[in-house]
């Protein structure tokens, strides 16, 4: 068995280990400050984070009911010809 050979992959492998963790440590802390200004738009709204879906699904609610008011007022005699 070749020692040295066996020595400098496992040191190969380790640099390449430590860059990982390096990047993926660099990702992570990007990810934070994403999610950080993420609640802080929310909360400039009033939207807490626990709320999204439910602001998310009242919201989609009121566009489509919107859209439906909308399409009633739209005179359709005018549009039909």
């Amino acid at each position: 068995m070749d020692y040295e050979k066996e020595l400098s992959q496992l040191k190969e492998n380790l640099e390449k280990a430590k860059s990982l963790k390096y990047r993926a440590e660099a990702r992570l802390e990007q990810l934070k400050q994403q999610e950080n200004e993420i609640i802080k738009e929310l909360a400039e709204l009033g939207v807490k984070p626990e709320e999204l879906e439910n602001e998310i699904s009242k919201l989609t609610l009121e566009i489509n009911n919107l859209f439906k008011e909308s399409n009633k007022l739209l005179p359709k005699d005018l549009l039909e010809k």
